[in-house]
């Protein structure tokens, strides 16, 4: 039988030949991540970002917002109306939709009115953090996203309150109307944002190519 380390030392001292082991080292090749890697992983992310916000755009604004026209007398909802609205087109909505159709809009606003200004600001705070490369420049950028997913759900809140109100105020009105069309104004400013952010991105690897071609072998 093989002798122990520790009897091998015990019967030959300090000569007693302990053999060493040794641990292999942990390598995990599907570890790696290259720039390319990397990149690849965003533009996948950027283009599921940017199909769910156009389904979500497309479901909320094309498809229930239009469909609960049905319950308010072909009334548009205040979500639609991009240059806002006042108290007396609120109070005829108001007359015209019941409690289970105030219930629908209110139920619209937490599903589909949430998920996308999030799901659309998240988009494009990735469109604009990977094609920007000074900070100032992309925080300056990032905060028009940001203020479009805040005014959206700001926005959200006050139509509920306003279309539950037992009594119509006035500055309940102003305040959604203003968020409404705050609202609209930051979606086309933020599709600018984007646009720019995109061009930021390519302007580099366009001056780059040139350069490149002149390189002497």
């Amino acid at each position: 039988m093989a002798k122990t380390p520790a009897q091998r030392i015990k019967k030959h001292g300090a000569n007693a030949a302990v053999p060493q082991h040794h641990l292999p080292s942990v390598i995990n090749p599907s570890t790696s991540r290259t720039p390319q890697k990397a990149q690849s992983n965003s533009n996948l992310i950027l283009i599921a970002g940017v199909v769910a916000s156009l389904f979500l755009f497309w479901y909320l604004h094309l498809l229930t917002l239009n469909q609960l026209t049905q319950l308010s007398g072909g009334a548009a909802m205040p979500d639609s109306l991009v240059g806002g609205f006042d108290p007396h087109y609120v109070e005829q909505l108001r007359t015209a939709m019941d409690e289970d159709a105030r219930g629908q809009l209110n139920y619209i606003h937490k599903t589909a009115g949430t998920l996308f200004p999030l799901i659309f600001g998240f988009t494009w705070l990735l469109l604009i953090g990977t094609n920007v490369a000074r900070k100032g420049l992309r925080w300056a950028l990032w905060a028009v996203p940001l203020l479009f997913a805040a005014v959206r759900l700001w926005g959200n809140a006050a139509i509920d309150s306003m279309m539950s109100a037992q009594t119509l105020d006035a500055g309940q009105v102003a305040l959604a109307s203003g968020l409404t069309v705050a609202g609209w104004v930051l979606l086309v400013l933020s599709l600018v944002v984007g646009g720019a952010a995109v061009f930021l991105g390519r302007k580099p690897a366009a001056t780059s190519a040139p350069t490149a071609g002149h390189a002497q072998p």
